[in-house]
């Protein structure tokens, strides 16, 4: 994948591309480490291919490029996603992807930025993505400069206190240069969001706290790019990008699993899933 900064617009195909190895990785990934989060991986894939095939202004060559937007991946237990497109990407090798999540890797099983081109926070602990979003929105703001920061945010995670804080401080501080992305894919960790804590209706909460809203296919590739072209969704309001996923995306015998929060791919699994993904090797 050759490396480009600016982010206006993305080819669909290359996109396309992008997700589909974006899911390999993150199987093959999580089948050597026998750790868990394959769904909630699986499922943002697409948002991630476009975000990082073409809208993020950023430069794999130059990643602390003051210039460049910010990319929060809040839901840090999907993180084999995120590793995977930025070794993509060209941020690092490749070969790290094979010693994610053991002992001495640069991969950490939650999202980290120690060592890691390309990430700007750690995170794992629910809920705390979008109060640092909130936080590089204002310094940006503030500073006059012109990145944006785009934050991914899990479904469950919306139960957390923490994040309606900051869905609160946001429109405040008419922060439009604050994109929230909501991969709502309708199943945490110990069953589906309407049993858990049931959201709905979830645009209308954050456009009653002064979000500006735009409800999307989170696998159709030409809504996520259009949707994430064309912000802010409207002028001195933050943005709030919900995204309707499936959780285990692009693995049937995953999808919509709950059983594929935590486990992970044995080697018949692994070999019937790349199969299906028509990239095994």
């Amino acid at each position: 994948m050759g490396a480009r900064k600016t982010g206006i617009g993305s080819d669909m195909q290359w996109s396309e591309a992008l997700a589909k190895k974006i899911r390999c990785h993150v199987l093959k990934m999580t089948h050597r480490a026998k750790s868990a989060h394959v769904g909630t991986s699986l499922s943002m894939a697409d948002l991630l291919a476009v975000l990082y095939g073409g809208v993020l202004r950023v430069d794999p060559s130059s990643p602390d490029w003051p210039d460049r937007d910010r990319f929060i991946l809040s839901k840090g237990h999907g993180c084999a996603s995120l590793y995977a497109v930025l070794a993509e990407r060209g941020f690092f090798p490749l070969a790290w992807l094979d010693d994610f999540y053991q002992d001495g890797s640069h991969l950490a099983g939650h999202v980290t930025h120690t060592g890691v081109p390309g990430v700007d926070a750690s995170t794992g602990a629910l809920g705390h993505g979008l109060s640092i979003g909130c936080g590089m929105a204002l310094a940006g703001q503030r500073d006059s400069q012109s990145y944006r920061v785009f934050t991914l945010l899990s479904d469950g995670e919306c139960d957390e206190g923490s994040i309606w804080e900051a869905v609160l401080f946001a429109p405040h501080h008419r922060l439009d240069n604050l994109v929230a992305i909501v991969d709502y894919n309708k199943i945490q960790s110990l069953g589906t969001v309407k049993e858990v804590l049931d959201l709905d209706p979830l645009a209308v909460k954050w456009e009653s706290f002064g979000w500006a809203v735009r409800e999307i296919d989170g696998h159709n590739f030409g809504e996520i790019e259009d949707a994430l072209t064309n912000l802010p969704i409207r002028t001195g309001q933050p943005s709030c990008v919900i995204a309707h996923t499936v959780k285990g995306k692009g693995v049937s015998a995953m999808e919509n699993k709950l059983l594929w929060h935590y486990r992970s791919p044995d080697e018949e699994e692994l070999r019937q899933a790349l199969a299906e993904l028509e990239l095994s090797e």
